[in-house]
């Protein structure tokens, strides 16, 4: 019996140590925050013969800080205009491939990435996601 409240009593204090520790930890975690850019795009990509490829994405942009987010609202315009120059680039296979479709997302990532490290000197965005993607 007195094996057991030992071992009771050994835990309880055990978990009450560690959670100082856990609280430190979330402090020092980064705090997701997204970006929505509005309207969706709408663009055309490169097709083989006479018929028009159509593509449509909702993006969204992923920072690791809150504050961001008022930058990437003023830069709107510059970010649809990149993703909108990657898209228009790319042909029909790699729209409509799932493998095409990642690496259409990673260089839009990068090119936005790159635009906005020149214009604000700083990495803003931690990834950025087709939340809709349709073509036609």
């Amino acid at each position: 019996m007195k094996k057991n409240i030992t071992a009771v009593f050994a835990l309880i204090v055990s978990l009450l140590c560690s959670l100082p520790t856990l609280a430190k930890e979330e402090e020092n975690a980064p705090q997701f925050s997204y970006f929505t850019l509005e309207p969706e795009i709408t663009t055309n990509f490169i097709t083989e013969g006479r018929k028009l490829g159509f593509i449509n994405v909702r993006v969204d942009l992923m920072v690791d800080d809150p504050s961001l987010l008022q930058m990437l609202e003023y830069h709107q315009p510059l970010i649809r205009d990149t993703i909108i120059e990657v898209l228009s680039q790319e042909n029909e296979v790699r729209v409509k491939s799932l493998s095409g479709r990642e690496s259409i997302r990673k260089e839009c990532m990068e090119r936005v990435n790159e635009v906005l490290l020149a214009e604000t000197n700083q990495k803003m965005l931690s990834d950025l996601l087709f939340t809709k993607y349709l073509y036609q």
